[in-house]
C-alpha cells in the first residue's frame, strides 16, 4: 500500500523520500488533501545506449561529437 505524504513534507525532506523510493517504496503526494502525483521507483531498468566515458576518460566534447555527425 502506498503511503500518503504532503507536498510540503516532501519538499522539506526530499532526501529521506528519495532513499525510500530507492528501497522500492511509493508515495502519493497531496496538497490540501487532494492527490497531486505519485512518486515511486522506475518499473523498467534503463538501457545503456552509449557511455561516453568508455570512449574517453572524462567524456566526450559535445561540439566534437556533433561535428562528426
Amino acid at each position: 500500500m502506498e503511503k500518503i505524504v504532503g507536498l510540503k513534507e516532501l519538499r522539506q525532506n526530499v532526501e529521506k523520500y528519495t532513499k525510500e523510493v530507492v528501497r522500492g517504496h511509493s508515495f502519493i503526494v497531496v496538497r490540501r488533501s487532494k492527490p497531486l502525483f505519485r512518486v515511486g521507483p522506475l518499473e523498467d531498468e534503463w538501457e545503456e545506449v552509449v557511455d561516453f566515458t568508455k570512449i574517453r576518460k572524462g567524456g566526450v566534447n559535445v561540439k566534437e561529437l556533433l561535428s562528426r555527425l
